[in-house]
């Protein structure tokens, strides 16, 4: 196979400064994507009294020493105004927008019992509204080009759950939903949107032992996030899990279950294993039309039924 690259092509990163979004951005950079590096360059808390315009800057300066393109940017993600202002820096420097990968993050920990609000609603404002903020904003520009390439950074703890950081787990399962209506609404305007469920030893980490890890370098997931924003990709409203060099496909599927007329709350109690059962199992794709195909088979399993009950009489 030939080298992908994506010459010609900018690229907008959030939390591009370290981690895995700098992972992200030197190998677009590498393969010939303009860059804009955005960071704010706070704590892991995500407290903009510590912001710092170094860890973009010093990303930037690593990819014009490779001789690539790029271009820092320092604001939030939070509000609709720094959202904006992070995709007109592409438009501004560059004269456009192909791709979008929203990977800023932060973490505030603590149980459901005693998390404060603020602590909830501050991570909520980094990943889940800070996706909204630079997705909307770039959209229209993308559909405008007829072509687009959307990348989320959702997590394992969206799909399963973690104690003790339920603000996280929200917001990355909020993410797949962005994406998936981004997917669909994107599929007539040449825009592809999936999710990238990574998991690499980066300062995200901090408090937990690594020791025994295999190795969990960022460079192992910016591979996968890279097909996902090439022009080649062939898929779209997916989630692409990349941990410890295994690269694989997470997906919602639905059981199967059972149709009745009439239900009683006993009849749930003695039926939920049959319920439950996921030997047959229902699996719609978002885009282009997931939410029409499970109303359409639902109601073809009660249409099927309710013959097979008439043709009893």
């Amino acid at each position: 196979m030939s080298e992908l690259r994506f010459d010609g092509r900018v690229a907008v990163i959030t939390g591009a400064g370290r981690g895995l979004g700098r992972a992200h951005a030197l190998l677009l950079a590498s393969r010939g994507a303009k860059i804009v590096v955005n960071d704010l360059g706070v704590g892991l808390k995500g407290d903009s009294a510590t912001a710092d315009a170094g860890p973009a800057q010093e990303v930037v300066a690593e990819i014009k020493a490779a001789g690539g393109e790029a271009v820092a940017s320092t604001d939030s993600v939070t509000t609709p105004e720094g959202g904006q202002a992070i995709i007109d820096t592409a438009l501004k420097h560059y004269g456009r927008i192909d791709i979008l990968i929203h990977n800023a993050g932060n973490v505030r920990r603590g149980a459901i019992k005693e998390l404060s609000y603020e602590d909830f609603e501050l991570v909520l404002d980094v990943h889940l509204r800070g996706g909204f903020h630079v997705v909307r904003a770039a959209f229209p520009h993308m559909a405008a080009a007829k072509y687009g390439r959307i990348v989320l950074t959702s997590s394992i703890n969206g799909l399963y759950g973690n104690p003790n950081v339920v603000n996280y787990s929200v917001a990355k399962a909020g993410l797949i939903g962005l994406s998936n209506v981004a997917a669909i609404e994107g599929a007539a305007e040449g825009i592809k949107s999936n999710v990238i469920i990574p998991a690499a030893v980066t300062r995200m980490a901090e408090g937990l032992d690594t020791s025994q890890y295999p190795p969990m370098d960022p460079e192992l997931v910016a591979p996968a996030v890279a097909w996902l924003a090439h022009e080649s990709c062939s898929i779209t409203g997916e989630q692409l899990i990349s941990v410890a060099g295994r690269v694989a496909r997470a997906f919602a599927a639905e059981t199967e279950g059972l149709y009745r007329s009439s239900w009683s709350i006993e009849d749930i109690a003695a039926n939920i294993e049959a319920i439950r059962d996921t030997s047959k199992q229902w699996l719609f794709a978002p885009a282009p039309s997931g939410h029409i195909d499970h109303l359409r088979r639902s109601f073809a399993m009660a249409a099927e039924s309710a013959t097979q009950e008439a043709a009893k009489i």
